[in-house]
């Protein structure tokens, strides 16, 4: 658990008793140095008032993709994380480890902010799911500790909408689908959907201008394919595409 302090404030003793959003009470557990009964572990140190974490909170966007070893997720969540950094935003970006062979389940996260980001626990609940591949559904809880209320999930699957909601337990309403892989394959020569599946997130989300995010991922591709132009242009079309394909 994570401690932000910054003035003499006392945090409520009765915290259990807020009459905030079931999203942020999870989140604010992120915040504070609290034991499993939600009671200050150190009741001396002068936490965040109550409005104070919530808008901390509300301002944070949190992300998680599911992939496959070899899909691209950590990739797509660090490109995501370099582009809004450009953007003038605070970001972290992280995969979390575990046997990275290939085709195993993976998964990655980005936090973004307009301010400094002080928390460094793990993402438990997100804005934003994204999921690469999906037959992952079928033994992973892709929309575990997404809110049914506000929360997006955009999944790369050649079925229908009503096919996907059949499929999960999660009744939200903002659910996106899009055949990414196949986007990726018509634009790139590989069924690789992770950059497809980053211009679905800004098409749902209006995370950021779309232009900002493919002259910046220009800029990173430049580097590693400098003599694969058409690796480069291919990219920026999937993004594009998959872009325009949410925004339908």
């Amino acid at each position: 658990m994570n401690i932000i302090a910054s003035r003499n404030t006392e945090f409520p003793a009765n915290i259990p008793d807020f009459s905030i959003e079931k999203t942020h009470w999870n989140r604010l557990r992120d915040f504070l140095f609290l034991n499993e009964e939600n009671k200050p572990l150190k009741p001396d140190i002068p936490y965040l008032t109550k409005a104070e974490v919530l808008e901390m909170s509300k301002d944070m966007m949190e992300i998680r993709w599911h992939g496959r070893g070899g899909q691209g997720a950590k990739t797509a969540a660090l490109l995501l994380g370099e582009a809004v950094i450009s953007a003038g935003k605070y970001v972290q970006a992280f995969p979390e480890y575990g046997p990275e062979r290939m085709g195993a389940p993976v998964a990655s996260y980005d936090r973004i902010s307009e301010k400094p980001i002080s928390v460094h626990s793990p993402v438990l609940n997100p804005d934003v799911v994204l999921v690469l591949d999906e037959t992952l559904m079928d033994s992973v809880n892709v929309a575990k500790g997404l809110s049914e209320d506000t929360g997006v999930l955009i999944i790369n699957s050649p079925y229908k909408k009503e096919d996907i909601k059949a499929r999960i337990t999660w009744k939200g309403k903002k659910l996106f689908t899009l055949d990414a892989s196949k986007i990726a394959e018509k634009n790139i020569g590989r069924a690789i959907p992770n950059t497809p599946m980053m211009g679905a997130l800004i098409g749902a989300t209006n995370l950021m201008p779309l232009d900002a995010l493919i002259e910046d991922t220009k800029h990173k591709l430049e580097k590693k394919f400098r003599n694969k132009p058409e690796v480069i242009e291919g990219n920026l079309k999937a993004i594009r595409a998959a872009y325009e394909e949410v925004k339908q």
